[in-house]
């Protein structure tokens, strides 16, 4: 019976930060564009590409001059 004096009281406050933390949320719109995140990740970005075969990435070409730079 002790241990819900303290655990009563302490599901309580925690749920009451839940709440809190949930209108802090939805008072400065964390919540305004729900299908914006999904649609992104749909969108092809050919510039971070680097083309449209994406043979030359920013990240091949820099590994390209580090093993160039190893082998001199």
């Amino acid at each position: 019976m002790n241990a819900l004096a303290i655990l009563i009281p302490i599901a309580l406050i925690l749920g009451g930060i839940g709440l809190v933390a949930f209108f802090w949320s939805l008072k400065t719109g964390q919540f305004e564009d729900l299908e914006g995140a999904g649609m992104r990740i749909l969108i092809d970005d050919e510039d971070a590409l680097g083309g449209e075969n994406g043979a030359d990435t920013p990240l091949k070409a820099q590994n390209d001059t580090e093993t160039s730079e190893t082998t001199k």
